[in-house]
């Protein structure tokens, strides 16, 4: 099925968790891979069911041979083991909606005036802790409330100021 107005990964993310979640199966690729998903990069899908968060899975360097495989792997993941929901079922397909986050390579931070949470996404590390926020997430406005959640999600304490800090891009298809 095509999905007409539907960015080509947006369309990849959304066919790969209805065939997933329906008939157990991941699509097979294309012999051709089209040359935009022929790249290597880190991939976050995002799945939302009437406005609010269903899943949300990706990887901030890339862990596969291409784009593709990233967005068929990480939209499975989002789509049935974010820990945060149970797995999609297939009732509820109609009502969802994806975007799929191509990241830029990650930079480290040497100043946070270098942040801006509309603008950057976030890495955060200390040890083998690690979180990452996206950028221009609704109701995060400032760097402290990017770098708090991001903190957060790693398992370190939100006051803590000892952390590794990186920032990335990311272009957004929905």
């Amino acid at each position: 099925m095509l999905y007409l107005d539907m960015h080509p990964f947006v369309e990849l993310a959304k066919k790969t968790v209805e065939e997933y979640v329906r008939k157990g199966k991941i699509p097979s690729p294309p012999s051709n891979i089209p040359e935009e998903m022929n790249k290597k990069a880190g991939v976050f899908v995002s799945i939302k069911k009437r406005g609010q968060l269903r899943g949300c899975i990706g990887t901030f360097l890339p862990t596969t041979d291409n784009i593709y495989e990233e967005i068929v792997r990480n939209a499975i993941a989002a789509a049935t083991q974010d820990p945060r929901f149970s797995p999609v079922q297939e009732q509820e397909i109609p009502e969802l909606e994806f975007s799929v986050d191509i990241l830029s390579p990650p930079q480290p931070v040497r100043d946070l005036n270098e942040l801006d949470p509309k603008k950057y996404g976030v890495i955060v590390m200390k040890g083998w802790k690690r979180g990452l926020l996206l950028p221009d997430i609704e109701g995060v406005n400032t760097i402290d409330e990017q770098l708090k959640i991001a903190k957060l999600k790693a398992g370190i304490s939100p006051f803590d100021s000892d952390v590794e800090i990186y920032k990335f891009k990311v272009e957004r298809y929905k």
